[in-house]
């Protein structure tokens, strides 16, 4: 879409929309005068309850209280009723009659199965009304803990499989099972829509840019739901995993702010933690019908693994301004992301079978880049680059978003949610920091040295020190020339416990990532006695500019405690001549050389039209069915650039100084222009057996386009000749039990997924020349799921109550074929089959137990987990074992006003494993799916590579309520 043709169809989408929100305000004048009613919602002890859930019977109209319990409706007439629900408490319904002050005291109760959910649902009802498998997270659980990220927060939902270890941004979320590559942090959110008020935090996503860079759980953060598959094939964008959308607290008709201060010691006591998060709203106006909400935190940390340089640093500021209108409203909120982060990487670790750190390792150890800069210079451009390792990842997001909800009357509601946003993240970092051999053939090549025959000594940088020196020479083999050899005179490099002769492989990393993104969700749905109709329409637009330079350089390090220090490499050729491989920053590169830099350009554009019909057949029956289109157009450029030598001595002309030597030319343009198009459908059956017991039956079959990574890798016309984007499908099977008594709730939900038509292709060779590259055919893999979800609390006094939620799983590969390419050429190309094994990274058993006791003055829980075995790879050749983790928080009211309260994570220091890498260090460690059983029983004492949970932390949080 050109940009005329953009402009001309955002002109006709915002037209009927500017003109609504004129014709709502018209229409809030013109209202005829109706009853309002106020009032005040409090617990058994008298105290106010915020965020209770106040919603007219039988339409879409609401609100819900603010921190007084306070709240207001207008607009409503004699014969209406009044439904109030919220999490843990028992919901009551009120008929208005002649009352304008109605004041409710709801009592205790264990279940939240009358939680009123507006996600994955057609139309907002409770979930024991609803035939989806929903969670819901209220904001008083969520602040009794301390998560690591925003996806730690769905551990404590079942079926769904979270990986918080590298800290608070790139994490793997995936529910039952619905997972193709668990190992790869990188692409962490495929399957699943991370969602901020009923948007995606972003629809563009792709390798190593997801939406967790841009999301950050605060006290702005009301609650949180949760739905596994089912509706998320409909209601979701390009989903079929789920949906997990972070609601955003709203202002009530009363003033009310909260602050909070919080100090941590992360890394089992070692290093700091300080943030400060606040949060204010109330009314804008007199008739208190105007409410704004705003709030953000700040925060810095040094990390669990300290690199020398704070893990995390930065913040956010949100907030929103609501108008309540008696037949709808209307929302604009603003939220600016400011951030700096870093994320854990493996460490060595041995035995298979009981892994643990290798010796001299500890759980503290860092193995990140140290604190260091560079320059350098895009291709040929003149355009100049920095980087800074204590820069991290540096994302920004600014979004502005505007929400209209109306009611037209005679059971007609439309809804419109539009965002525009313009987020970056930059990155000035390290990766696969795997040792690295300097005896090994490899080493040389990666950094231009292979054939530039001589000795090179390895040296502390800080104290010049030799720690290493390798003669690079000819091999010999019956007096003819076979190849290059590597001796080594002296050695004495340190880490030679987890590889000998090896430095840790630091190479600088950057991506330049912009994405300017305009999303936007309509829905119409007329209501009538006992059903209604929705329609909808899903667009957004995404314009993604990306710049890789590669081969700024690399840092090689000492493999020491607690993290790695640099090293100096000098070459001396045959005739005596020195040459400096590392610059005076130990780094092979950097000093304002030129650097090959890849650039693209692409737009997606993504429209979706869905349908949805609910008919509540009796009172006790209720049938709902969905049906989303959706085509997805991706189109651009990727310009690819090569390595050049300089002839010229480089950056400073001088031929001595290796580092600044060579350079980068964009030497092609490889254009596409893509379409996908998909088509999901799902229907279920909710039957109310009484006021306390509910059950349903679901079936969905869902479609998942390929993300942007696959044109992001067009990096050569061949494969962009063989560019051929596929749609994977996912069904569906879904029961599930309901039952609420009092302080007793249960949600059992039996499921059975498949994932298929997942594509498996390779890149041959038919020579050595490596234009000669040929696609191998294309193999369909298929998997699927069977298991059971458990969700459930139970309150055995009035104080003390437990939750748990549980799934017990079986993910199998039913076909499961890649290929096995051996030489050059077709004609030894084979296809290995691994079909009827577990599939990698899907855990039999997920567990998470919360015993929760609260008192007028103390509070407190222990949330104990637990994860089952996994397997490490598809040819099951190990399973990394099962482990489990407990928390404790611990609270006390010192007043109404302040709290104090104290959180231990990982209290037993339990060094859970949550990913690994192959053994023999770079670049043998990338290949986790092609260790065999072979090479483990062959050396089964391999030092390899695994990320574990982060060690025991502790942290003291304040909280003043004004």
């Amino acid at each position: 879409m050109n940009k005329h043709l953009y402009f001309s169809w955002l002109k006709r989408v915002l037209r009927p929309i500017v003109g609504f929100v004129f014709l709502s305000i018209i229409s809030y004048h013109a209202a005829s005068a109706q009853s309002a009613v106020r009032g005040k919602v409090v617990d058994g002890k008298g105290e106010a309850l915020l965020g209770v859930s106040v919603k007219v019977k039988g339409s879409a109209q609401g609100t819900v209280t603010d921190g007084s319990g306070s709240y207001e409706l207008s607009g409503l007439t004699p014969a209406t009723a009044l439904v109030f629900s919220f999490i843990g408490f028992v919901g009551k319904e009120v008929s208005v009659g002649s009352q304008t002050v109605i004041d409710v005291t709801l009592t205790e109760s264990a279940s939240n199965l009358d939680e009123v959910i507006v996600t994955g649902v057609f139309d907002k009802r409770s979930r024991m009304e609803s035939s989806v498998a929903i969670s819901v997270l209220s904001s008083k659980l969520i602040q009794m803990q301390a998560p690591l990220s925003a996806a730690d927060l769905l551990r404590n939902v079942p079926g769904v499989y979270v990986n918080s270890s590298t800290g608070e941004i790139r994490n793997t979320v995936s529910s039952r099972g619905v997972n193709v590559g668990g190992n790869d942090v990188s692409n962490g959110y495929y399957y699943v829509s991370m969602q901020e008020d009923g948007l995606p935090v972003t629809n563009a996503t792709y390798g190593n840019y997801g939406p967790d860079y841009f999301l950050r759980p605060d006290l702005t953060l009301g609650k949180l739901e949760a739905v596994r598959g089912g509706t998320a094939s409909i209601l979701g964008n390009n989903a079929p995993g789920g949906i997990f959308n972070y609601v955003s607290k709203t202002g009530g008709p009363s003033f009310e702010a909260q602050a909070r201060a919080k100090f941590g010691l992360e890394g089992n006591g070692r290093n700091p933690y300080y943030r400060a998060d606040v949060n204010i709203g109330g009314p804008l106006s007199r008739d208190k019908t105007l409410t704004y909400n705003a709030g953000g935190f700040w925060r810095q940390n040094n990390g669990a693994r300290y690199p020398g340089y704070p893990m995390n640093n930065g913040g956010q500021i949100k907030a929103n301004v609501v108008k309540h209108l008696k037949t709808g409203s209307l929302k604009l909120y603003a939220k600016y992301l400011n951030d700096h982060n870093a994320w854990f990487e493996q460490l060595p670790t041995v035995d298979f079978n009981n892994p643990h750190l290798a010796p001299g390792i500890k759980q503290t150890n860092s193995v990140l880049i140290p604190p260091v800069s560079a320059d350098y210079t895009i291709n040929q451009t003149g355009e100049k680059g920095s980087y800074d390792s204590r820069d991290k990842i540096h994302s920004k997001d600014l979004s502005v978003g505007f929400n209209i909800d109306h009611s037209f009357g005679k059971g007609w509601t439309v809804d419109n949610k539009i965002r525009y946003s313009y987020k970056t993240s930059f990155w000035n970092t390290t990766s696969i920091p795997y040792p690295f051999a300097i005896d090994n053939v490899t080493f040389y090549g990666v950094n231009n040295l292979a054939g530039k025959l001589g000795t090179y000594s390895f040296r502390d940088l800080a104290t010049g020190t030799e720690l290493a020196n390798v003669t690079q020479g000819i091999n010999f083999v019956n007096g003819a020339p076979a190849g290059l050899k590597f001796t080594v005179n002296n050695s004495s490099l340190p880490g030679g416990e987890v590889q000998k002769n090896s430095l840790l492989f630091n190479p600088l990393i950057v991506f330049d990532n912009r994405v300017k993104e305009t999303i936007d969700q309509l829905t119409l749905t007329k209501r009538l006695s006992h059903m209604s109709f929705t329609g909808g329409l899903y667009f957004a637009h995404a314009t993604v500019k990306r710049l890789n330079p590669s081969g700024i350089g690399s840092m090689y390090g000492l493999m020491l405690s607690p993290r790695p220090q640099p090293t100096a490499i000098v070459y001396t050729d045959m005739q005596g001549k020195t040459y400096q491989v590392t610059n005076p920053d130990g780094i092979t590169g950097g000093s304002g050389r030129s650097v090959a830099t890849n650039i693209f350009d692409l737009k997606q554009n993504q429209f979706a039209g869905f349908f949805g019909h609910n008919w509540e057949i009796t009172p006790q029956l209720n049938l709902d069915w969905g049906i989303r289109f959706e085509r997805i157009n991706v189109s651009g450029s990727n310009q690819i650039a090569g390595a050049t030598t300089s002839t010229d001595g480089g950056t400073d002309k001088n031929p001595l100084t290796l580092y600044d030597n060579m350079g980068g030319a964009v030497n092609a343009t490889l254009p596409y222009d893509k379409t996908v198009k998909t088509i999901s459908y799902s229907a279920g059956l909710n039957y109310k057996l009484s006021d306390h017991l509910a059950v349903y039956a679901r079936y969905s079959r869902g479609r998942k386009a390929p993300d942007l990574g696959i044109y992001l890798n067009v990096n050569a016309s061949n494969n962009a000749d063989y560019l051929n984007p596929i749609a994977q499908g996912t069904q569906q099977y879904e029961a599930g039990f309901k039952a609420k008594k009092d302080r007793f709730s249960l949600f059992v939900t039996p499921f059975y997924s498949v994932l298929g038509n997942v594509p498996q292709q390779a890149l041959g060779q038919e020579s050595a020349d490596v234009t000669s590259v040929y696609a191998t055919a294309v193999l369909y893999n298929k998997f699927e799921t069977k298991g059971i979800e458990i969700e459930g609390t139970y309150g055995l006094t009035k104080e003390l109550s437990v939750r748990a939620v549980a799934t017990f799983q079986k993910s199998t590969a039913v076909d499961f074929n890649t290929w096995v390419l051996n030489g050059n050429g077709k004609a030894d190309d084979q296809i290995k089959s691994y079909s009827g094994n577990e599939t990698d990274f899907a855990p039999r058993t997920i567990l998470r137990i919360s015993p929760t006791y609260t008192s007028d003055k103390l509070y407190g829980s222990i949330d104990w987990s637990y994860l089952g075995k996994r397997a490490g790879n598809v040819a099951n050749v190990f399973y990394l074992p099962g482990f489990d983790q407990t928390n404790l928080n611990l609270g006390y009211n010192v007043s109404r006003k302040l709290q104090i309260q104290a959180n231990i994570n990982n209290v037993f220091n339990q060094n859970g494993i949550m990913g690994w890498s192959a053994p023999g260090g770079f670049p043998a460690s990338l290949n986790t799916q092609g260790f065999t059983k072979a090479q483990l029983e062959g050396n089964p004492n391999a030092v390899f590579f695994t990320l574990s949970l982060p060690p025991r932390s502790y942290f003291l949080t304040a909280t003043y309520t004004f």
